[in-house]
């Protein structure tokens, strides 16, 4: 008896919650609230897609709503996507009955693909809206996108269906030579500001070519790719001085994602790689970023000269030199994984009014390392015949930033000159005897804060308080710092001609 009473109470239970009205809801009545009126995509390359960003919508009242519809204003031809709460809906354009509990909110996610031909042809924004119900209770969300127009170039596609590819450094890899007299881009071995260039898979420069890029060219690497200097191949970069912080004269080589999450992310492509017996190479005014490897220099053939030129956020290295012959003056180099110049197997190196910095997140990089060595090389070691650094900061979140590798087999020449260097240690090793080896380091400051400006931002210009203020020496200076703007006597260390800070 008492097992047919229990069961005819839960029976009751049961009966009673299936009559409730919790969950019951009333129609929107337009008072929705959101977290912004309007979503901007930021900047987006035809037909690439978008970032996701995200709305929140919330109901304030103290009763369930359902949503009788929630679609972009151009429905299933709009170029824009969503997902509302994790649904669909019709193509990602149209939800309808959606139903939003009292004090609570959701979350919309919105991304975009969209051909330039699709924007406005005034301003080059692609615009629609989310509609949240309609009549009297109609409420509006706008979604603002600007389209950039570029020239691709990425490999072909070969009848079987594979991709095009070239071979670096005795491997297969996706990418093509750029091609003088290429039916649609024209002379795709100069690269002008008039548009901005996406590149697909290594782009390579053939024997006895060279590849120009003139002042205010913008070029940009999609993952996994990069620029291929060949063997007997060129690279001319002219960028010139700029006037303000858009870097307007400036050659910029960075990834192909616009938008702001992306702007300081280390390694969306790969590298621009010199090839062993690659010739006469000019970087003036060159901005690099978010590589892995910033400029990789295998065995070039003759002097390569580094003007005027910043390497930012890589995840290896920003400057990779095997066995080259650099002279670099007005560089500036920050975030490195493992160094931010790295010259290995020998060579002949002369760095002036060069700024090395890195503030990697780990304790274990280097701003500058220097060897005679190459690990699987035959033979293993090769002549550093000079490695010489005037009017230099090398400085950086590490203990040490200055790291030497000698192998005793070749020679191993270096020398810094009025520079400022960060190695905390003690040490017996007599590579580093910085105040009473003079044959190697004359006028070293050693371990005194150059007070660099924002170096989180990679701004390392510097003031009067700076330890490198007034430090250099005339005789290694040049004219112009890397704004252009004229060095004092005596100069400043760095690439920087030190300034007063904005307020």
């Amino acid at each position: 008896m008492r097992q047919y009473f229990a069961i005819f109470i839960l029976a009751l239970i049961l009966v009673f919650s299936s009559c409730r009205t919790d969950f019951d809801t009333v129609a929107s009545t337009g008072d929705l609230k959101f977290s912004r009126d309007t979503v901007y995509l930021d900047t987006v390359f035809k037909n690439i897609g978008s970032s996701t960003y995200q709305l929140k919508v919330y109901n304030r009242s103290k009763n369930d709503i359902s949503i009788p519809i929630i679609q972009l204003k151009k429905g299933l031809s709009s170029k824009y996507r969503m997902t509302v709460d994790g649904m669909a809906g019709n193509n990602g354009k149209i939800f309808k009955d959606v139903t939003l509990l009292a004090k609570d909110s959701l979350y919309i996610f919105i991304e975009t693909t969209a051909d330039i031909t699709d924007a406005n042809p005034t301003d080059f924004l692609y615009t629609d809206e989310i509609e949240f119900d309609s009549g009297v209770n109609l409420q509006k969300v706008a979604l603002v996108t600007l389209i950039q127009d570029a020239v691709f170039l990425y490999p072909n596609q070969n009848p079987d269906g594979t991709k095009e590819k070239i071979k670096i450094e005795g491997k297969d890899v996706d990418g093509f030579y750029l091609n003088e007299n290429d039916p649609e881009n024209g002379n795709e071995l100069i690269f002008t500001k008039q548009k901005p260039y996406v590149i697909y898979g290594y782009a390579g420069v053939s024997e006895n070519k060279t590849v120009i890029f003139e002042a205010g060219a913008r070029v940009h690497f999609h993952a996994n790719s990069g620029l291929y200097i060949g063997d007997k191949a060129s690279l001319q970069i002219n960028g010139t001085a700029s006037t303000t912080e858009k870097l307007e004269n400036e050659v910029i080589f960075e990834g192909d994602r616009l938008e702001s999450l992306y702007s300081d992310i280390p390694g969306q492509w790969k590298s621009v790689l010199f090839a062993n017996g690659s010739m006469n190479h000019n970087i003036n005014h060159l901005t690099l970023k978010n590589a892995v490897v910033g400029l990789d220099f295998k065995n070039p053939y003759n002097n390569i000269t580094i003007q005027n030129t910043q390497i930012y956020n890589c995840v290896e290295y920003g400057i990779l030199a095997q066995n080259a012959q650099i002279t670099g003056e007005n560089i500036v180099i920050n975030y490195a994984g493992l160094a931010s110049l790295s010259c290995v197997y020998g060579g002949n190196y002369k760095f002036t009014h060069c700024t090395f910095n890195n503030n990697w997140s780990t304790p274990s990089q280097f701003s500058v390392s220097l060897s005679n060595s190459l690990t699987g090389a035959v033979p293993e070691s090769n002549a550093l015949a000079q490695a010489t650094f005037n009017n230099c900061i090398i400085y950086g979140s590490s203990t040490n930033e200055f790291n030497l590798n000698k192998n005793s087999n070749s020679p191993f020449v270096y020398q810094l000159n009025n520079c400022l260097l960060k190695f905390s240690s003690s040490s017996t090793n007599p590579l580093y005897q910085f105040k009473t080896d003079t044959e190697h380091y004359n006028n070293i400051i050693l371990n005194e804060n150059p007070k660099f400006y924002k170096p989180s931002e990679n701004k390392f210009n510097i003031d009067k308080t700076s330890a490198a203020f007034a430090k250099g020496n005339q005789v290694y200076l040049i004219p112009l710092d890397i704004l252009g703007i004229a060095r004092t006597s005596p100069p400043d260390l760095g690439a920087y001609q030190s300034q007063d800070f904005p307020k």
